[in-house]
């Protein structure tokens, strides 16, 4: 073989390697990632209140998370109802205007009275300020209102918030204080 005939046997295969690796890498990128197992829920920061309600979806997690899901969900609920009220106002249908405002109000209230313990916790476990309160949950808040993709599913999704918030009145009604949310 020449030396011409090697140079070029060496660079095709220098390509083929480089063209392999590059390939494998990708591959490697483009993997999915492994699932890991979610263990039991507890809190993030062992300064965090847990709540203590066996048989709830809030059982062993951080108040104030528990607290920020619920007024995530309830924050949507009041989403949805303000949009379709104010489509109702531009028909105009002013009964199905002033119901779907009222509910919106109401789903308001519900959402402000838990991102309050969200904060209220926060605040005394772990001697920060309301605003720091505020970006800790603010995250896990709209991740909950997220997941619930339209109206129906939200409304289900809040079923066993009245039973948090009346958990946590009877063990802290310093922090939960509001009892319009308990009628749900």
């Amino acid at each position: 073989m020449s030396t011409r005939s090697l140079t070029a046997l060496g660079a095709t295969l220098a390509l083929i390697a480089v063209l392999f690796a590059s390939q494998t890498d990708a591959a490697r990128r483009h993997r999915e990632p492994v699932a890991t197992p979610a263990g039991p829920a507890s809190p993030a920061d062992k300064r965090d209140r847990v709540v203590a309600a066996p048989g709830t979806p809030f059982h062993g997690k951080a108040y104030w998370q528990a607290a920020a899901q619920c007024g995530g969900i309830y924050f949507k609920i009041r989403t949805v109802y303000s949009d379709e009220a104010a489509k109702a106002k531009v028909k105009p249908d002013l009964p199905a205007y002033e119901r779907l405002s009222k509910s919106a109000d109401t789903a308001s209230q519900a959402a402000t009275a838990f991102f309050e313990a969200a904060e209220r916790f926060l605040i005394a476990d772990r001697k920060v300020t309301r605003d720091d309160a505020v970006i800790t949950y603010d995250p896990t808040s709209s991740a909950a209102g997220d997941r619930a993709k339209n109206l129906e599913a939200a409304v289900q999704a809040t079923k066993p918030c009245p039973d948090l918030y009346h958990a946590c009145r009877a063990a802290y009604p310093q922090v939960c204080n509001d009892g319009t949310v308990l009628t749900n």
